[in-house]
């Protein structure tokens, strides 16, 4: 996707852009998930069959006892998108000490015969990730399959030790919220490819009839719309590449680029659906039948604006934090 070019192919236009930044992830090599784990699992996960899919959900709801050798997990996570397409996931859990207190957040692999699958993705948008719950119970976990979440946000896991390439070198953070917002806006771009391809034609019944294509508040409306969608792939595209440059010459990222990474990502995701909002608003009554694109689009981006790495206000308090020369510690930056 390029300025003043928007494409329809849906979320498929920005996700290539990142995975261009990002140098793709080719079979054999780990996704940046799983690349800080130690080689060791990275061996189970994808010594037989480079091909295996991981799905994840890191949210920090399981339950980790330490024994001998690992730990003993237990939990509910929900939206592990993909999940039954994958052969592993990734848990967030909480080891917790004697007295029952947390004591570190960690993230482990667990191989899908050590849980179970339910059914629960009956949602208003987003329907096709079937971003379904994942159970375990009492299953045992080996040391060397888990990963601390403070090891991952300082890229000091153990995993990138065996894995040296850029794409391992960047933030966690950064990658994993860019993924979340990319389908938004790529959505929204199809969206309003499919709006201005379907409004073109239209002859209004009200208002005084006429073309709609005459009417200048539609073509206000498209102007706000392509200009949000053009600023938000423009803003992570540059902040992506910059981290790729620097990590492929082996420098550090700045704390700076990642905060402004972050504030970049949350507000592409808040215009996209600003954009979205102002079409779906202009479209008429005939964008609330099921199946049209415009209330597909609509639906899909409001659904995932409320990841939790769209939280808006959150994210934007670190990025003015750090403006103001104050810690930030946060595993999503």
């Amino acid at each position: 996707m390029r300025s003043g070019r928007l494409l329809p192919g849906g979320a498929g236009d920005l996700r290539g852009v990142l995975l261009h930044r990002l140098g793709g992830v080719r079979p054999g090599r780990p996704p940046l998930a799983a690349g800080p784990v130690p080689r060791r699992a990275q061996d189970d996960v994808w010594g037989e069959d480079p091909d295996t899919r991981v799905s994840s959900s890191c949210a920090p709801v399981g339950r980790l006892t330490p024994v001998e050798g690992g730990y003993e997990l237990s939990g509910r996570w929900s939206f592990s998108s993909g999940c039954e397409h994958a052969g592993w996931a990734l848990l967030g859990a909480i080891v917790v000490g004697a007295q029952g207190r947390p004591v570190d957040f960690l993230t482990v692999l667990v191989p899908r015969r050590d849980y179970r699958i339910e059914d629960v993705w009956d949602v208003v948008g987003l329907r096709g990730t079937a971003s379904n719950d994942i159970l375990v119970e009492s299953v045992f976990v080996p040391a060397h399959r888990v990963l601390r979440n403070y090891e991952q946000a300082q890229l000091k896991g153990p995993g990138q030790q065996a894995n040296r390439g850029p794409l391992h070198r960047l933030p966690f953070g950064t990658v994993f919220t860019s993924a979340i917002t990319a389908p938004v806006v790529g959505a929204v771009s199809g969206g309003y490819a499919s709006y201005v391809s379907l409004m073109k034609e239209r002859v209004r019944l009200s208002l005084g009839g006429g073309r709609f294509a005459e009417d200048p508040f539609a073509q206000v409306a498209i102007a706000r719309a392509a200009s949000d969608i053009d600023a938000t792939v423009l803003q992570m595209d540059r902040n992506v590449r910059e981290m790729y440059e620097l990590a492929s010459a082996g420098r550090d990222i700045p704390m700076e680029l990642r905060l402004r990474a972050r504030r970049d990502q949350v507000r592409g995701t808040e215009r996209a659906v600003e954009a979205i909002d102002l079409l779906f608003k202009t479209a008429g009554g005939n964008s609330l039948r099921r199946g049209n694109p415009i209330e597909r689009a609509w639906r899909d981006a409001h659904a995932g604006s409320v990841h939790v790495a769209n939280d808006v206000e959150r994210a934007l308090a670190m990025y003015g934090r750090g403006a103001f020369g104050l810690t930030v510690e946060d595993n999503l930056v």
